[in-house]
């Protein structure tokens, strides 16, 4: 038995299989049914509307719908994609045994413990037959694949079959009556229809039948029973009778049938076992036992070789044999076992021959191998048979095998190693057998590791696996030249020329080199059958349902989809030669054209890509997803008609004239935006330009031809913002442009006369400022006195600037540089002018090329030059042989490169690489890793408040240096530690913009706004240091134990303020008041902090009449000794007014005899022996119902989180 899939559930009572999808139905005692995928291993739904078990489930043959019965008394008919019951059907007055459909009329029949069988119809959902005759529980009913009939088994000891066919036959023409119908209709309620009657009653069992089957095409039936026999039955017209009894279960047959395509039958019964038969020569074949479950249900699908059956605490699904045909490939030949013969299929002229007979073993004894020596024609077929063994064949030159010649012996598995020796595996003794073509042994061999097989490796070597592992062992030296960590291997697969191997298990493939060097793992949800070597060095290989490929590199895809599994024998050109599960020979042409393409990108072979794009029709979202992920936007532009897609890949590459055509395409502002920014990257002013006139975005467009020194075009700006009355634009405008008088008109006409005045006289337009201020009277507005003015003046532009000058550098491969693939024997400069890739780029020409290639229009300038001077040195021409000419291209591609030279690595990424600290993460301006180590070090999940603290250390560590007016910025990165001395290549930690000293500082400031009572000052600086913690970097351990301590004085500060605020908000809730004031006392405060808590919780109480509360607090206060008298002696009075009456007015949630902690969120107390649960950064602590929830002292982190702790220094990593 091959088990292909297993569930663990309550007792399984029924099952159908479903006839195209690999899913199944599994009813059980508890009342649910089940549906599982039993290819993937899962359980797709579950349907839980009957009461009390379901006996019988049935899947409908071309409907989405399943019908079930059970102990309810219900027949439901359920729609498994809407996920629910359609109707159901009463009728029956005890326990529904099966259930199922009609493959062509829509109906079901249904067996019961009442007594009868009921046939409905499901689309009118009416009973339109009553079976009466049975005179116990009727165990069992089913149609027939074919003819009218039903057979029923019942535990009166018989096996009825009866004859449907006037019921068919009234379904098809029914009575032009409705009364005749309905009085019909009433007869069969009452006595059972006439439309079914009993053609055969067949007794035999001396006990109750739990079961009968029809046979899928003979005139045969199959009954088990409870007297633990098996019966055939034959039919006639006229009769039935009995033909043999099967006996060998121990206990009650549970369930019997016939397997659909072999002669044979299986049971199984209450023995716990399953049983099969041979039903011609009616003997037990095979037993398979369970521990402890008994089996109660046997299903067979209705077009695969597989079967399920249910027992105890669960069901399996599984196949009787392996359904692999055994073969083996030689040169274009491929020999491989059908039913009993060996045969030899021709793959050039796809001629298929039979070779020899061989023996039909048993069930699953048929060949599992087979082996090919070409050279003496002999073959080597390993079966299961006796625990393992092998048959030699030698085939004559005239075809002819004597059967008798046939040589034997006991083994696991053999092979030829050689041309005349083969190799068989002894697992008893860890060794293997070297024999001759005589079945004589040569010599034996130890193996190195633990084999249960061996595979060919080579002439002479041996590929032995083990449960995890496979090595591959020299027989000649007994030595191991290869080992491999693998998944437990089935299969394996060598590629032509004997360099890679393919190692196939049961959902993974290795592909490792000859010496078992890994190169690539492939992992598959669904099982991989098969697999060979194309010519290009490709892995095809099949799972049950997909031809898929896979490249060198891993890189994998599905190349077709199967309906049925196939098994690769050999793999010539697009065309896949295999064998199907029927063991016939086939041939499948598959479309190569994407793995090829891929294997081209892989390996380089960029002439081969570029022939693909244009004779091949890729494409697809998965190409281009392909082409961007391996860093190829410009080729996967070939493959784009979506303006979108194309823009974002031509961006992506910098291809700024697609851009810009797509751009206009889709004419949308964000896009323009886009390419503005690009273009601007690139240098490109002119594509700016344009994309900041079709966004209209006037402001951006001023700026642009102030920093490109533009001042006629910035004119034209000035007058656009008048026309459109935009203030603001104009007065930009002229300050860009440096005209004083116009900003002054601009400033005047807007109403800002003083305005107006002051820019007048400080730029020394006295005239119009003496107008002004005949204008402003005695308005005028003073000017500072003592102060020298500085003139508001933009820098003259020294020349007007244009596009960024370029790098001459050879064109990209994918930039026309192969516009001559395919056209031999074209000039180059035809090439130059007719190449299409020129045109489908779409490239201007030269006048309109803004930044395309520009090595044309310069070689052409050189040109001209060289006219015009004339003279020169004035060398002669050399009359040399013709020869001796040297390609011209060769030369120009000399001329033209321009190799740039390398960056060198940017700093902030050494410090990216060497610091594991968020605060140096940080300041190199890696923001998304700082974030992730003070998730894992702290638990933070809010980073808001860090957001500026991120920037101002980035910023603080980065200074910028002013280069020439056209170039950008020139970015200095700041070391903490720099000295003169240090060595150039060595770089030091970022310089950090915050420090531990300037936290001491806030702590006092914060201690100073406590001491005078500004609670939301003291709380707001509190809180900052808190914020600021984690972004502190100190050098020794013992500064990192201060700043430990830090976070838990600040911690107690914050919680305290905090209440102590909240009280303040809640001046009608007294007794709130008074619990909060309390909590404050109990917070860790300097002593000074703590007397003025106690004081303030003493006065609080006292006031509320709680004399018993406050006499404790006055008792506390005098116990720190207060040094300010009138502390002392207001504790004293209330001591002693407290005596006199030491009762409380209300009562407070407040022990102060009990030890407690404050919850930073609730503000209540946590006392000792209560669960609670803390911050993992501040160490704040809370009640368990604030778990997940954000932190309220720190407002960083995550209420409960786990978190390894604060890293602040060099010296914690060391």
């Amino acid at each position: 038995m091959l088990t292909k899939f297993e569930t663990k559930s309550n007792r399984v009572k029924g099952l159908s299989f479903h006839s195209k999808r690999p899913w199944i139905l599994a009813s059980l005692h508890s009342g649910v049914i089940q549906l599982w995928d039993y290819r993937m291993g899962t359980l797709i739904d579950r349907f839980d509307e009957h009461d009390g078990p379901v006996r019988g489930v049935h899947f409908h043959k071309s409907q989405p719908l399943f019908v079930s019965g059970g102990d309810d008394y219900k027949i439901k008919v359920w729609n498994y994609k809407m996920h629910r019951c359609l109707f159901t059907l009463l009728g029956h007055l005890d326990y529904i045994r099966t259930v199922q459909f009609h493959d062509e009329f829509p109906w079901i029949v249904s067996a019961s413990d009442d007594q009868t069988i009921r046939i409905w119809n499901w689309q009118s959902r009416n009973c339109i037959s009553v079976l009466t005759g049975h005179n116990h529980y009727v165990m069992c009913a089913s149609f027939h694949p074919k003819e009218d009939l039903v057979v029923s088994a019942s535990l009166d000891q018989t096996v009825r079959v009866w004859d449907i066919s006037s019921l068919k036959k009234k379904t098809a023409s029914p009575s032009p009556s409705d009364d005749l119908l309905r009085f019909s209709q009433m007869n069969t309620d009452l006595f059972g229809g006439i439309d079914a009657v009993v053609k055969y009653v067949m007794e035999g069992h001396d006990r109750g039948v739990n079961w009968a089957a029809f046979h899928p095409t003979l005139p045969l039936i199959v009954s088990g029973a409870d007297d633990r026999q098996v019966k055939i039955w034959r039919m006639n017209e006229t009769k039935a009778w009995e033909v043999d009894t099967l006996r060998g279960h121990m206990n009650n047959v549970s369930c019997v049938m016939f397997h659909l395509k072999q002669d044979i039958i299986v049971s199984n019964s209450e023995d716990k076992s399953i049983r099969v038969w041979d039903a011609t020569k009616r003997t037990g074949l095979q037993t398979f036992r369970r521990e402890h479950d008994r089996f109660w249900i046997l299903a067979s699908h209705p077009e695969m070789n597989l079967l399920a059956a249910g027992h105890d605490s669960g069901m399996i699904v599984f196949k009787l044999e392996r359904e692999r045909p055994a073969f083996a490939v030689s040169g274009d030949s491929v020999l491989y076992i059908r039913e009993r013969f060996l045969r030899l299929y021709e793959i050039s002229t796809q001629r298929d021959t039979q070779v020899l007979s061989i023996r039909r073993p048993g069930v699953n004894q048929s060949p599992k191998t087979l082996s090919y020596s070409p050279t003496e024609n002999a073959v080597l077929l390993c079966s299961d048979v006796d625990g393992g063994s092998y048959e030699l064949y030698i085939i004559s030159k005239d075809g002819r095998v004597d059967m008798q010649d046939a040589k034997k012996g006991a083994g696991g598995s053999a092979l030829f190693v050689a041309r005349n020796r083969f190799a068989v595996l002894d697992k008893s003794n860890n060794q293997v057998l070297l024999k001759n073509l005589k079945n004589e042994l040569v010599k034996k061999s130890a193996l190195p590791i633990a084999t249960d097989a061996i595979f060919y490796a080579g002439t002479g070597n041996l590929l032995c696996r083990a449960e995890d592992r496979v090595v591959i062992f020299d027989l000649q030296q007994r030595i191991v030249l290869g080992d491999i960590q693998t998944p437990f291997v089935k299969y394996v697969v060598w590629s032509n020329d004997m360099e890679r191997v393919a190692l196939l298990s049961k959902h993974a493939i290795v592909i490792a080199s000859n010496k078992l060097v890994h190169q690539c793992t492939l992992h598959e949800t669904i099982r991989v059958k098969s697999g060979g070597w194309d010519d290009n060095g490709v892995f095809i290989y099949t799972t049950l349902n997909h031809i898929k490929y896979c490249l060198p590199n891993g890189d994998n895809g599905i190349i077709k989809t199967l309906d049925v599994p196939i098994y690769i024998t050999k793999i010539s050109g697009n065309t896949i030669f295999c064998l199907d599960r029927d063991g016939k020979s086939r041939a499948i042409v598959i479309d190569a054209t994407e793995y090829l393409f891929k294997l081209s990108l892989l390996r380089k072979r960029y002439d081969l890509v570029m022939n693909m794009i244009r004779n091949s029709q890729l494409c697809g979202q998965a190409m281009i997803a392909y082409l961007q992920q391996k860093g190829f936007p410009e080729v996967a532009l070939h493959f784009v008609k979506d303006e979108r897609t194309r823009f974002n890949l031509a961006l992506e590459s910098g291809n700024i004239q697609i851009a810009v055509a797509s751009a206009t395409a889709i004419d949308e502002k964000d896009h323009w935006y886009r390419l503005g920014v690009e273009a601007l990257r690139q240098g490109n002013a002119g594509i700016v330009e344009y994309a900041y006139q079709r966004t209209k975005n006037l402001e951006r467009l001023s700026f642009l031809y102030l920093i490109t020194g533009n001042m006629e075009k910035l004119s034209k700006m000035l007058k656009i913002a008048e026309v459109k009355n935009d203030v603001m634009g104009q007065f930009h405008n002229a300050l860009y442009l440096g005209d004083v008088s116009e900003r002054v008109k601009i400033l005047e006409n807007a109403g800002h006369l003083p305005l107006a005045y002051i820019t007048a006289s400080v730029h020394g337009l006295n005239d119009v400022a003496e107008r002004l201020a005949a204008e402003l009277g005695n308005n005028i507005p003073s000017l500072p006195g003592g102060k020298v003015p500085t003139l508001l003046m933009p820098p003259s532009p020294i020349l007007s600037a244009g596009d960024w000058p370029l790098l001459r550098v050879l064109r990209g491969i994918f930039e026309g540089g192969l516009d001559n693939i395919g056209q031999d024997g074209i000039d180059e400069e035809d090439e130059a002018a007719d190449g299409d890739w020129v045109e489908r780029l779409d490239m201007g020409d030269e006048d309109g090329l803004q930044n395309g290639d520009v090595t044309s229009i310069l070689e052409e300038d050189g040109d001209v030059a060289e006219e015009k001077e004339g003279g020169g040195w004035d060398l002669e021409d050399l009359e040399l042989p013709p020869d001796l000419d040297i390609p011209k291209a060769a030369v120009n591609n000399l001329s033209t490169v321009f190799v740039a030279p390398t960056f060198g690595m940017p700093v902030n990424q050494i410090w990216i690489q060497k610091s594991s600290l968020a605060a140096e993460q940080a300041a190199a301006g890696n923001f998304d890793t700082a974030m992730r180590l003070l998730n894992r070090q702290l638990g933070i999940k809010n980073f808001a408040p860090l957001k500026s603290l991120f920037l101002d250390l980035h910023t603080g560590s980065h200074s910028y240096l002013h280069a020439f007016p056209s170039v950008p910025v020139v970015s200095l990165a700041v070391e903490r530690g720099w000295s003169e001395s240090a060595s150039p290549n060595v770089r030091g930690p970022p310089a950090l913009v915050f420090n531990f000293s300037q936290l001491e500082e806030k702590l006092k400031a914060g201690y100073r706004a406590t001491t005078s009572g500004k609670f939301t000052e003291a709380l707001r600086l509190f809180i900052c240091i808190l914020h600021t913690i984690p972004v502190i970097v100190v050098e020794s351990r013992r500064e990192v134990d201060e700043v430990k301590e830090l976070v838990i004085i600040v911690r107690e500060y914050v919680l305290g303020l905090q209440m102590e605020l909240k009280r303040r908000e809640m001046k009608e809730n007294p007794v709130r008041q008074q619990e909060l004031a309390a909590y404050f006392t109990h917070c860790n405060l300097q002593m000074p902090h703590l007397r003025l808590a106690l004081l303030n919780a003493m006065t609080v109480c006292y006031k509320a009449r709680n004399l018993a509360t406050a006499a404790n607090f006055a008792r506390r206060l005098l116990e720190t000794n207060p040094t300010i008298e009138s502390q002392a002696k207001t504790a004293r009075q209330v001591l002693t007014a407290a005596e006199k009456n030491m009762t409380d007015a209300t009562e407070l949630n407040y022990d102060f005899r009990n030890p407690f902690v404050i919850c930073g969120a609730t503000y209540v107390p946590i006392y000792r022996g209560q669960k609670d649960v803390s911050c993992p950064y501040c160490s704040s602590r809370f009640v368990p119902s604030q778990e997940g929830l954000l932190c309220t002292v720190c407002d960083l982190a995550v209420v409960g989180a786990d978190a390894s702790g604060l890293l602040c220094s060099p010296s914690q990593i060391r």
